[in-house]
């Protein structure tokens, strides 16, 4: 016979083995749950999330990337979480349970890992001319569109040169100066010619950076004197570039847009300086694109600083000589790059611009187009008159370097995620203007809070 305590003993046992098998499937239910969650790919992930640019990138991710799935990367985890800690307290938002993804710019398998776990990155690990191409390699390789901010012409064409057929060929979208260089002027200048109900011809269009002098410190991260730096130094190396890059040349219009010397007054009568950034280099290269695939007459431009102050420009001429002349030798570059503050007067500083300086910053630049009211059956086809039609517009905006710079590269990665089906192709290197051309990106650059206001001021028949 069974006695009491065999029966107690046998029944702790099944007891014992329900539990235990219990708790086993639920360990291995939520295991399997949480690799599933893991195993779906990221909206975004932000790549050099602890630079300078990056940490700013996030702080407007919270916001822009509103209702998506988004992580960041870099190389360590520690720094990762430094920066999500800094930025939950800033905007007052627990980023704790953000994906971290460890991902570093010399180790490639790293960064065909980090792309391989997202549909878009956006990079803002720069200089691009070191950093950028292994990003854009594991991104096209591993199937994820790419995103940055780069202001660097050699960078931004020789990926096209390199890349834009793979990219096609993989569905991919690579697409670079999403930031300050260039949305503002390339966007610009379709949003004028969208406006223009006509023809253009020709655009000219002209920067100006103004503050009421709140904050103090420098006014420029060194990361973007450092690409300064570099970009000036390589500038020779566009010439041969451009001619592997551009096989056919653009039909000769007229009239043809001639370039101001220095010193020339713009329409608004102020001094002018010839803009040495990446706007007109971006500007073309997108008029050469819709040119070629859409048959659309190609937009003349030409880029300039304005100024009210005659000293002011000439000294800004002086500055930018010598600057020119110190990247063409190397012991000139030495002291450029380590001792940035001095060689700039305290404009630039390796310790970034105070968050006070930026928010005090803003940007307008006015655009002057000119073309005709009616259009002509063919894009080559030469008018017989003077241009008859004129229109200006602005773009404007505060803390260019990275309000609306963050905030711009953003709204290109969610553009992507959401309007891919109104993007050409079906990927490719392209610019912001030729990817974005048929999409809602002005109308939420105009509604972001980060600041881009598009305008027109007048459109007048001559």
């Amino acid at each position: 016979m069974v006695t009491l305590i065999q029966f107690t003993n046998f029944v702790r046992k099944i007891l014992y083995d329900l539990i235990f098998n219990f708790k086993m499937f639920s360990f291995d239910f939520s295991r399997r749950l949480i690799y599933s969650r893991m195993s779906q790919k990221l909206d975004v992930i932000i790549f050099g999330a602890t630079g300078f640019t990056g940490k700013y990138t996030v702080l407007q991710a919270i916001e822009t990337l509103k209702g998506l799935k988004w992580g960041v990367a870099g190389r360590s985890e520690s720094k990762l979480k430094q920066t999500l800690n800094e930025v939950s307290k800033k905007a007052g938002v627990d980023l704790s349970k953000t994906p971290l993804i460890i991902a570093d710019v010399t180790d490639k398998e790293s960064l065909f890992q980090m792309a391989s776990k997202c549909k878009v990155v956006v990079n803002t690990c720069g200089p691009y001319r070191f950093y950028g191409e292994p990003v854009v390699e594991a991104c096209i390789k591993a199937g994820a569109h790419h995103v940055d901010v780069s202001g660097e012409p050699q960078y931004m064409e020789n990926m096209q040169l390199k890349y834009d057929q793979e990219a096609a060929n993989k569905n991919v979208y690579i697409i670079s100066a999403c930031g300050f260089d260039s949305i503002p002027a390339d966007l610009g200048t379709v949003f004028v010619e969208k406006n223009f109900n006509g023809v253009v011809n020709s655009v000219e269009t002209y920067l100006e950076t103004y503050s009421s002098g709140a904050g103090s410190g420098a006014s420029i991260n060194y990361g973007t004197w450092e690409s300064a730096v570099y970009g000036l130094r390589h500038a020779s190396e566009l010439k041969t570039l451009r001619s592997q890059l551009t096989k056919t040349r653009f039909p000769t219009f007229s009239p043809k847009l001639k370039a101001k010397y220095p010193f020339q007054k713009s329409p608004e009568d102020k001094f002018c300086l010839p803009f040495l950034g990446a706007d007109k280099s971006v500007v073309t290269r997108t008029q050469r694109k819709l040119f070629e695939t859409r048959q659309k007459r190609p937009i003349q431009v030409q880029t300039y600083l304005a100024f009210k102050s005659l000293l002011t420009t000439i000294l800004l001429t002086i500055g930018g000589i010598m600057f020119g002349l110190m990247t063409t030798f190397k012991f000139g570059r030495y002291l450029l790059l380590n001792y940035p503050g001095i060689c700039s007067l305290g404009f630039v500083s390796k310790d970034g611009v105070s968050e006070e300086k930026m928010n005090d910053s803003k940007f307008k630049i006015t655009f002057y187009a000119k073309g005709w009211d009616e259009k002509l059956a063919e894009p080559t086809d030469k008018y017989s008159t003077a241009p008859t039609k004129t229109l200006k517009a602005t773009v404007t905006g505060t803390n260019p370097g990275y309000g609306t710079t963050c905030a711009g590269v953003l709204l290109c990665a969610t553009t992507i995620l959401k309007e891919s089906d109104k993007m050409p192709g079906s990927g490719g290197v392209l610019t912001p203007g030729a990817a974005f051309y048929d999409t809602e990106l002005i109308k939420n650059l105009n509604n972001h809070k980060a600041g881009y206001k598009f305008s027109i001021v007048s459109n007048v028949l001559l």
